[in-house]
């Protein structure tokens, strides 16, 4: 067995027995045999300890268990994106994305495409059995014309598209230096698809480029055929479909320039960003925890152009600015205008572990449908801030949960400007939790307008009456 194998697969009967060396894939599956051609590939190359595999959701999801190199697992589709990461973040490492059809073809197709454009030295081996295997065997990008599949059960017609082939749409992307199509059906085939496995990481280890193996595999299960019989079946349907060889071949290209290590200078960053490396005042005397202890959890709601998006980024900055972690998660839906579209905040003491408000310890409300949709899951003893210029009905509230009516609109106007209402929420919102002092809110706020000075004495003026508008209430 190949050194880049472990000694035994734990994932069956604890590594003991038989079982020890045995894959989980169906007997006659090419991903045995393609996973043994990449081992001894990064064996003969010796690059075993700098070697990252990254493996997403499908047959190949197990893979951790057999190849000893680096593993990361990936949500399905992503495996390129997150092998991006890796090469950027450790240049020096070999990256290899281990895909199927149903997983790069369909819901990865915009990353695999993107990635192969980008051009940067990743290497892809893509296991095109023409169904998806792990799921039900539904149909594929890669189905055949009149192949039957759980989601096609009378045979693949027109309707539902031809099959794709991705290996001629990689070679026709610029940022590929080479692309090969191979099978597993027979010893010289099975050959060829070590040499162009071993060759695309060669490419990669010498800093190429971006290289592409696919790889026609057998799978028996879906097709109902022993494995002998699946052999045949790829050899005499899939290869007129899909036939086999180098699409497209750069080598010897030039190496590409080094991507060099990632930069983790504060200051450097600073520079990137174009930001002030002066530290921001900060104003609060330790976290507000009289609101929770650890974590705060805020919703902001309301229609397209009621500006949640940019008071919740406020509150972001304000939190960061203070020292404390924050995050800032919009959602956008079609409803976005005259619905409800929301930003989820996060304000941790020390880390926010999850960016999403389910249920907010504060709600800023700036229509009726935010209030109706979200005021019942503010937790207990929670704050609501909302617009009773075009609010007139609260829902039930769960028991102490305050709720404060400010005519954010009504104030707004009166200002002269209607889209500083967002900055009288932020006022009323100051002064109805004491989240942060009031200068913590009036930093981040002239931090935005920096480029538009001209504006920042009406948004204080919104915000001093926003907090007015409370006290008085």
């Amino acid at each position: 067995m190949s050194g880049a194998f472990y000694n035994r697969f734990e994932r069956h009967a604890h590594g003991e027995g038989i079982k020890g060396q045995s894959t989980h894939y169906c007997p006659g599956c090419g991903h045995g045999l393609a996973h043994k051609y990449l081992a001894e590939a990064i064996d003969e190359l010796g690059i075993q300890d700098r070697t990252v595999a990254v493996s997403p959701v499908g047959c190949s999801v197990f893979m951790y268990y057999y190849l000893d190199v680096g593993n990361t697992q990936a949500p399905h589709g992503r495996a390129p994106a997150v092998a991006i990461g890796h090469k950027v973040a450790n240049p020096d490492s070999i990256v290899i994305s281990y895909q199927g059809d149903g997983d790069l073809a369909s819901i990865g197709l915009a990353e695999i495409v993107s990635t192969a454009q980008l051009g940067i030295p990743i290497t892809v081996v893509f296991i095109n059995n023409a169904i998806y295997g792990m799921t039900g065997g539904q149909m594929a990008p890669t189905t055949l014309i009149g192949m039957k599949s759980s989601t096609s059960p009378y045979g693949r017609d027109r309707v539902t598209g031809l099959p794709t082939r991705m290996a001629e749409l990689i070679a026709q992307l610029d940022g590929s230096v080479y692309v090969e199509r191979v099978a597993l059906y027979d010893n010289k085939q099975r050959t060829r698809a070590k040499k162009a496995i071993k060759k695309a990481l060669t490419l990669q280890a010498e800093n190429r480029g971006f290289t592409f193996v696919e790889v026609l595999a057998e799978c028996p299960t879906h097709l109902g055929l022993t494995p002998e019989q699946t052999e045949e079946w790829v050899k005499e349907n899939m290869l007129p479909v899909f036939p086999l060889g180098v699409k497209k071949d750069l080598a010897p290209a030039e190496p590409l320039a080094a991507l060099g290590p990632p930069i983790f200078d504060p200051g450097k960053v600073l520079e990137i960003l174009e930001a002030s490396p002066q530290p921001v005042p900060r104003f609060c005397r330790g976290f507000p925890e009289h609101l929770h202890p650890n974590d705060i959890a805020l919703k902001l709601a309301g229609a397209g152009g009621d500006g949640a998006q940019t008071a919740a980024m406020l509150i972001t900055y304000a939190a960061i600015n203070e020292g404390f972690d924050s995050t800032h998660i919009p959602s956008y839906g079609p409803e976005s205008r005259g619905g409800t579209s929301y930003a989820d905040v996060h304000i941790a003491r020390e880390e926010v572990l999850s960016p999403a408000s389910p249920t907010p310890h504060i709600l800023l409300a700036f229509n009726a449908p935010s209030l109706a949709k979200f005021g019942s899951l503010v937790l207990p003893g929670g704050t609501i801030v909302y617009d009773s210029s075009v609010i007139s009905d609260v829902p039930k509230l769960a028991e102490g949960v305050q709720a404060h009516g400010v005519p954010f609109t009504e104030i707004a106007k009166e200002l002269g400007k209607v889209v500083v209402k967002n900055v009288v929420a932020l006022g009323a919102l100051q002064a109805a939790t004491g989240i942060f002092p009031k200068d913590t809110f009036l930093t981040a706020i002239r931090e935005a307008l920096k480029e538009k000075c001209a504006l920042i004495p009406l948004n204080e003026e919104a915000f001093a009456w926003g907090i007015k508008s409370i006290r008085t209430h």
